[in-house]
């Protein structure tokens, strides 16, 4: 058998496709970390890792990049990293006492001075902020606990009034929600935890509170295609220009953490929804994150309304749903990955899923590769095809067929497993990393072979395939050909 037929079908861990079109990004922490947890959760239904760099060191994190790719090993399925850079995060000092207790309507200050400090004042080290604010700006702290109203600004210091009272302690989170702060998108230390995700392999670098398209520069030429780039929408600026930062990015996450904080609780579930049909628009892989299984952090089940808001961002549509806390940090990290996958599952085997997940109509551009795409759609449907199999080098074609939400899986051969492991956000997407073909009718032979093995589809069943001819050409997708299954192509390849 040729190497590039050694398929993961042959290996005694290998694991089928999930029989589900969204995908599970779960976030990896102190009770997910160990090999064994990781091995847990991938196989509990995790497609992708997410390693959060705002916790932990570098060797930490080198530690789990050799866990996941063992396990892609293992498995023989390409599996994705996705990196997040913690990003230019506002905090307040520290206090003489640790703490303080500010008061609703007293007056309290934010200056310059370095000094420890007390119920009257404290550092805030961010220059940037006080040439951003203006008279009457709020000032969030600890995750919008605590509201300060700007009363005066000076040039290094700033009066506010405390309209919302309560506890506050060293180093604590600010947000601005009302103005943007010039910050630069990327601190030092997320240059030097980019520079080391690069040299570790990930497939994604996530940015964090990106406020305005420009703040992607930076990381793009940094990154300089050796990986994804994934924006984070956590701030309401960044929604005032959500078309030029999904042109600029490579997917998107509705970051509802942060997002929650800076907008009325109200105005989230909106937010969210018009993120997701844009990214759907534009054929960006979106994200839902945060808070989507909170309670089972402590809790081995989720509430109710817990299981219906991961449902929701599953009918809109989202290409992933995403686990924070609970499988980085939480008692039940497995249960968690195990029960969203239980949802994904109940979703799309409602009757009524297929015309929930097309109220967002995804416009063809004109091009040839996107009216083939569109045409996949009609065609599975039609001559009730099994999957779609894309030949692709680059992933844009798994990316144009992903976005008219097929009710067929799609298949992807690549000869790249950079690309191969990045298209594990995707929607529907099942990827196998093989070498590329060099005529029409090796292209057929492999795309039948491949729906046999991964269990797709059967003698006298239909498959889709499509490709660029000439075969190899990066964004050539000009090929699409329906072919009958006759069962026996296994034949001769079988080790």
């Amino acid at each position: 058998m040729a190497d590039d037929e050694k398929w993961s079908e042959f290996l005694t861990d290998y694991l089928p496709p999930r029989g589900r079109k969204v995908r599970i990004l779960a976030t990896l922490g102190p009770a997910s970390r160990s090999p064994e947890m990781i091995g847990k959760l991938f196989r509990a239904g995790a497609d992708a890792f997410r390693i959060n760099m705002s916790h932990g060191t570098q060797a930490d994190r080198a530690e789990i990049f050799q866990s996941i790719r063992a396990l892609e090993k293992l498995h023989g399925r390409p599996t994705t990293i996705l990196v997040d850079l913690q990003g230019p995060k506002l905090r307040v000092g520290t206090f003489a006492e640790g703490r303080v207790e500010l008061k609703t309507g007293q007056n309290f200050e934010l200056d310059l001075d370095p000094a420890p400090g007390d119920e009257k004042r404290v550092c805030l080290p961010h220059r940037e902020v006080f040439h951003a604010l203006e008279v009457g700006s709020r000032l969030l702290l600890d995750d919008g606990k605590l509201v300060l109203r700007v009363t005066k600004i000076g040039a290094t210091s700033i009066s506010t009034k405390v309209e919302v009272g309560g506890a506050l302690s060293n180093h604590k989170g600010l947000n601005v929600p009302d103005v943007v702060v010039p910050l630069a998108a990327l601190t030092e230390k997320d240059r030097s935890d980019l520079a080391f995700a690069i040299d570790q392999g990930a497939d994604w670098i996530a940015l964090s509170f990106v406020q305005r398209p420009e703040d992607l520069a930076e990381a793009r030429r940094l990154i300089g295609g050796r990986a994804a780039l994934l924006a984070k929408i956590e701030k309401p600026s960044a929604l005032e220009r959500l078309d030029g930062i999904l042109e600029l990015a490579d997917a998107v996450m509705v970051a509802r953490g942060d997002l929650g904080v800076e907008l009325p609780p109200e105005a989230v579930p909106p937010a969210q929804k018009r993120i997701v049909e844009v990214a759907r628009e534009l054929g960006k892989p979106v994200i839902v994150a945060t808070q989507m299984l909170e309670s089972m952090i402590k809790a081995p089940t989720p509430t109710r309304a817990e299981v219906s808001d991961v449902a929701t961002a599953i009918y809109d549509g989202a290409d992933a749903v995403m686990l924070s806390a609970e499988s980085a940090a939480g008692d039940w990290p497995e249960e968690a990955v195990a029960m969203m996958d239980r949802i994904a599952h109940s979703v799309e085997s409602d009757k009524g899923y297929a015309a929930r997940l097309h109220f967002t109509q995804t416009k063809a551009d004109p091009t040839t590769a996107d009216a083939l795409s569109a045409a996949a759609f009609d065609i599975a449907r039609t001559v009730s095809a099994k999957a779609i199999i894309c030949y692709t080098t680059s992933g844009s074609t798994a990316r144009r067929v992903s976005r008219e939400r097929p009710a067929v899986p799609v298949v992807v051969l690549t000869p790249k497993m950079s690309t191969a492991r990045q298209l594990g956000l995707l929607w529907g997407a099942h990827s196998v990393h093989t070498r590329d073909v060099s005529s029409f009718e090796e292209m057929v032979a492999k795309a039948k072979r491949m729906a046999l093995r991964h269990g797709l589809a059967k003698g006298g069943e239909r498959v889709i395939v499509m490709a660029g001819v000439p075969f190899g050409t990066p964004g050539s997708t000009n090929v699409l050909h329906v072919v009958r299954l006759t069962g026996d192509e296994l034949k001769g390849y079988k080790s």
